[in-house]
């Protein structure tokens, strides 16, 4: 199944995550008249800064156990196992604050939320909801495509760590076969050794 996941170094910090997340949210899904809206729609994604200002994305992660279903009270969290998403029901949610104290993370937010029906307003927990409304029309999350650092990637794990896999071999392959610098370090005699070593062993398997 695919999910939004985060590769922290290549985060840029430039917030259009934010800005298509709170739009995705908006009654008007369309980020001029969202400015106007009230209440004004607001990000479930939250750009964090590092020690040396380097920007992290910090979103919901849909732990499974989840404590923030375990915490809530009044069973205003529950999961969504079409998409393996933690959603929330506003109208049963009473701004406790248990979710919050409970998330391992910090991503669960507090927001007037606005009730289409009966106008009643009051503030409720918010977070990431992996966008189950663009997904239901085959769309990305937000913020998977509004990033353009590849920070935020929209597949599934195996699909992200085949790619690591390969991003770290083609690293590797690159510091052996350079004549310059790695050639004679010894990292690449012991890699060398390593490698002559298991050829035998396999020869003697056979």
């Amino acid at each position: 199944m695919k999910e939004v996941i985060v590769h922290p170094e290549r985060c840029m910090g430039c917030m259009q995550c934010m800005i298509a997340c709170a739009t995705a949210h908006s009654k008007s899904k369309n980020l001029f008249s969202a400015c106007q809206e009230v209440p004004l729609p607001r990000s479930r994604i939250h750009i964090g800064v590092g020690l040396m200002n380097e920007g992290f994305p910090n979103r919901c992660r849909h732990c499974d156990p989840a404590p923030c279903i375990e915490a809530c009270l009044t069973g205003a969290f529950y999961r969504d196992d079409s998409t393996n998403t933690i959603c929330i029901d506003p109208d049963k949610c009473i701004n406790c604050a248990s979710c919050a104290m409970a998330c391992p993370f910090g991503v669960i937010r507090f927001y007037v939320y606005e009730n289409s029906q009966t106008q009643v307003k009051k503030t409720v927990a918010m977070k990431c909801d992996n966008c189950h409304d663009r997904q239901k029309m085959d769309q990305v999350p937000a913020c998977a495509e509004a990033c353009k650092s590849n920070a935020l990637t929209f597949e599934t794990h195996d699909e992200a760590l085949k790619r690591k896999t390969n991003q770290v071999a083609q690293s590797m392959s690159k510091k052996i076969h350079s004549h310059d610098t790695f050639i004679k370090t010894p990292n690449v005699e012991l890699y060398q050794s390593y490698k002559q070593n298991l050829i035998q062993i396999n020869a003697q398997a056979l």
